[in-house]
Parts: structure tokens; sequence; C-alpha cells
């Protein structure tokens, strides 16, 4: 039996703005709408799903494998956004990206306060 992730849903205080925020960092498409969904589609299909939450928001973790090339547009777009980054979840090394596996990866926040990562290698894949 294949079992693949589908979709999740994410809690925001503004779905749009969330939804356009991370499609514009991570360099995809624009939102869809589905109900009272702002849709994000990731390059293999699964789809973060924003939803409006009101009150306090758990913040999430939402981790991205991508390329060497995406990885230096990417952290250049959070860079002239402003946004802090860190190259591990504590945010103990701000300002840094980590070499974990070989690759590269850094942590920033979404509008919400969810913990977003890109890296270029998955764990436990390196030498």
């Amino acid at each position: 039996m294949a079992v693949e992730l589908n979709h999740t849903i994410v809690s925001a205080r503004d779905p749009e703005a969330s939804a356009e925020f991370l499609a514009e960092v991570l360099g995809l498409g624009p939102p869809s709408e589905y109900g009272p969904f702002k849709i994000v589609e990731s390059a293999n299909g699964v789809s973060l799903d924003f939803m409006h939450a009101d009150g306090d928001i758990t913040p999430q973790h939402y981790a991205f494998l991508i390329t060497e090339h995406e990885f230096d547009e990417i952290l250049g777009r959070v860079q002239e956004r402003g946004l802090e980054y860190w190259a591990d979840p504590g945010r103990r090394r701000p300002g840094v990206i980590n070499h974990n596996d070989g690759g590269r990866g850094v942590y920033f926040p979404d509008p919400d306060g969810h913990m977003l990562e890109i890296l270029t290698r998955p764990y436990g894949s390196g030498p």
C-alpha cells in the first residue's frame, strides 16, 4: 500500500496573507482557493491549506526539501524581507545557515509564528 501525504491544514490569522507569504518566499505559484482555504501546493503535490483561526495559534513546523539553487533564491527573499533566520530550530544560532548532512538549511518564521525550514539534503542522507 502506498501512503502519501496529500495536504495539511495550517492555522492562520489571515489565511490569504499567510498563503501569499509562503508562495512568494518559496517561489511557488499563487495560492488557490477551495471553500474557506487558501491553498499553496508544493512540487510533489502536497498542499498547505491555510484556514482562519481565532485566538492563539500553536506554532507548527513545516520543512521544505529544495535544490541548492532554490536555497540561494529563497534565502535571498528571506533576507530581502528582513526576516530573522537561524541554523537551528531552537533559535540559538541567528543569521547562520547549517550544513547538516552535507547540505544547507535554515529556519525562519511565517506571519503566524509557524517555523518554516528549507533544506537541501534530507536528514540522515549525508556522509
